[in-house]
């Protein structure tokens, strides 16, 4: 408050004065009140009495304190924006992708650049020279070509930076180019897995994984790298003296064709993506891009190039994100369609891609089982990418055919079909073995792909494996091995075809996905069996087909082999077991196993010069007599279930984001939205 009076000398100034007043002199003649209005004047009267100089500071302050807020507020503010965004864009994905999708996506590193200075690896022991042989389990695998030079696996640190190479060029790009992701199989943006409209659309480019979902890959171990080696040794033969051709004949180091679509390059090439073999892989792309026709006068097997090429393409595609493939998987599916123009809709065996048309074999007019309901993975997914539904509509229709028919037992089917009146024949012989045992596959992994929704097909399954263990179950003696025979108009055979060994890893599979627990209990009894038919033999190979004693005989094993059956094509059944058990379970004993098996196909049947053969006779360790051939699906199949086997990396081929074919092509699952 400001005084009443001047100074009494000198020049006229203005003092301040403290005056205290009474209750009553201060509010007056009411006393004291807690307006608003007064305490409004009584703030502004100490707000007056700040000298001049505290008021410049206190404003200061203010105005600073201002400056502040507003900044923290923009930074803050921006942020907030950011978070807001992402969940949106994360919303707007989901929306975008109707009825089904890929879950989860991982994908696989991009192959390792091969390395020309990178010294060998160990050698395995060297073996005699076997050959190899045309029967398979239902679909047999293809092989890639021999790798050129040797190659230096990256370590881990180098394969990040690699991969955040990729990353930050995407983003600088920005384009809708798809990149290499961490693990599994590159998702497409856009990819849509309801059931396929029949209108065409261009197909989706894969996409990777955000950068945060991404994780570091788990170090290559000793025993993959052994994988590698015998790769690249396999590849080595095929690449020197069967390049471009189906198959090799490692002995007499040249080749054997059976459609001249060079089976083993294209079965192979997903495998060497998975291995990280890049320079074997680019330059099998290369052939692929420059000489794979198939506009060519030749008659195919439609049950072989589809699982083989078509499945080998659609995989690849989804792990490398290269159009190329998918260009070429809707070519070979578009040239095998007139296999399913016939009275019945039950497709002919074979197909001639050139000109368009299909027949059956010389011989009958019947196609066998397992060849026309183990097409249906690879129809349906090229259906998906490209939006042509005829490819699932047809595949879908043998489905649901083979469904009502009659002639089954307990759920087993006979082993073949007539194209004309699309009734079983040969009825009364029922086996897991050749020309059956991939139905009962795809029973369940179709289930699986389509996002566990299609009952029949599950219905079928369950019912089949009821069948199974009421009609076609024994155990052995000495060791009271199970084992899963065949039975032929109501006669019990104890005879079991390596074909058969699927069986555990579809058990173990399906009790994964949520089927009953005694499939994984008959499919550790059943795993043990099939490691029995190696360990009991002296190569430690087992052959094509065993027969078990059922009754104990002194001096005498569980596993009886016939002259003509002690043959081993290379084949895959066994090891494919192994890795879905080791998976599911996590026991090391199913490792040490398949380390086993590895180690004995290097012994008996790898050839020096390049490549391994099939071999006559499992049972003379001293000569086991080579047959000189390679089958594709040692590349294709064998030494790629054996790499996954020894991974204890569960993100390598997810099996809750993929499902493999029975060439071992794995395809993506598709997943509620």
């Amino acid at each position: 408050m400001y005084s009443g009076a001047a100074a009494a000398a000198g020049p006229p100034r203005r003092d301040f004065i403290s005056v205290t007043l009474g209750p009553e002199e201060a509010v007056g003649v009411g006393g004291y009140n807690n307006s608003k209005a007064w305490r409004r004047r009584s703030c502004w009267r100490k707000w007056k009495q700040l000298s001049r100089l505290q008021r410049t500071v206190i404003l200061f302050l203010l105005a600073f304190l201002a400056v502040c807020g507003v900044i923290s507020y923009s930074s803050v503010g921006e942020a907030w924006k950011s978070i807001t965004n992402k969940s949106l864009d994360e919303q707007r994905t989901e929306q975008e992708i109707p009825g089904l999708k890929l879950a989860n996506p991982a994908v696989l590193p991009a192959p390792q650049k091969a390395d020309a200075n990178h010294g060998d690896y160990p050698e395995l022991s060297l073996q005699k020279p076997p050959k190899p042989l045309h029967v398979r389990r239902g679909p047999s695998n293809l092989q890639i070509k021999a790798p050129q030079r040797d190659m230096r696996l990256k370590t881990r640190h180098d394969t990040i930076r690699a991969v955040e190479q990729l990353v930050e060029a995407h983003k600088v790009e920005k384009t809708e180019k798809s990149i290499i992701s961490w693990r599994g199989a590159v998702i497409e943006p856009d990819q849509s897995t309801e059931p396929p409209s029949s209108k065409i659309k261009e197909p989706e480019k894969p996409s990777s994984l955000e950068a945060e979902d991404q994780k570091e890959p788990v170090p290559i171990n000793e025993r993959q790298l052994a994988v590698i080696e015998a790769f690249r040794h396999a590849w080595k033969g095929y690449k020197d003296f069967a390049w471009g051709h189906d198959e090799l004949k490692p002995l007499s180091k040249s080749y054997s064709e059976w459609f001249g679509l060079g089976l083993t390059l294209i079965d192979a090439l997903d495998t060497m993506w998975i291995l990280g073999l890049k320079e074997e892989f680019e330059e099998a792309r290369k052939w692929v891009a420059n000489d794979l026709v198939f506009d060519k006068n030749v008659d195919v097997n439609l049950f072989e190039s589809t699982i083989r090429i078509l499945g080998g393409l659609l995989s690849t595609y989804h792990l490398s994100g290269d159009s190329l493939f998918l260009e070429k998987a809707k070519d070979i599916g578009n040239r095998l369609m007139p296999a399913f123009k016939t009275p019945s809709k039950i497709p002919y065996s074979d197909v001639n891609i050139g000109r368009g048309t299909a027949h059956p074999p010389r011989w009958t007019s019947d196609s066998s089982v397992a060849e026309v309901t183990s097409i249906q993975l690879e129809f349906r997914e090229l259906s998906r990418l490209t939006g042509d539904e005829k490819f699932q509509k047809a595949v879908d229709e043998v489905m649901k055919h083979v469904h009502t028919l009659s002639g089954k037992n307990d759920g087993l089917v006979p082993m073949f079909i007539n194209t004309n009146s699309g009734q079983f024949t040969h009825l009364g012989v029922y086996t897991l073995g050749a020309r059956a045992d991939s139905y009962y596959e795809y029973l369940l992994k179709q289930w699986i792909q389509g996002g566990k929704k299609e009952n029949e097909l599950l219905e079928d399954y369950m019912r089949a494996i009821e069948g199974v263990k009421k009609h076609l179950l024994q155990r052995s003696e000495p060791k009271k091995l199970t084992f899963v025979g065949e039975l032929a108009h109501g006669h019990f055979s104890a005879k079991m075809d390596h074909l058969v060994c699927f069986l555990p890893g579809t058990l173990a599979l399906g009790a994964h996905n949520g089927l009953a627990a005694d499939h994984m209990k008959l499919a550790e009894a059943l795993i043990e069996t099939c490691y029995q038919m190696y360990a009991q033999v002296e190569t430690g190979l087992s052959p094509e087909i065993v027969h078990f004693n059922l009754h104990a005989q002194k001096g005498h094993k569980d596993v009886e082999i016939k002259p003509a059956d002690r043959h081993n094509l290379l084949r895959p059944e066994t090891v494919e077991s192994l890795f879905y058990m080791y998976r599911f379970t996590g026991d090391k004993k199913y490792q040490d196993w398949g380390w086993e098996i590895l180690q004995n196909f290097n012994r008996y049947t790898r050839v020096p010069t390049g490549g391994y053969t099939s071999i006559n006779n499992v049972q003379n360790p001293s000569n086991p007599e080579p047959r000189d051939k390679m089958e594709s699906f040692f590349l294709g199949e064998t030494l790629k279930y054996m790499f996954l086997l020894f991974s204890d990396d569960i993100d390598l081929i997810n099996l809750d984001k993929y499902v493999f074919n029975t060439e071992a092509h794995p395809l993506p699952i598709w997943v509620p939205a």
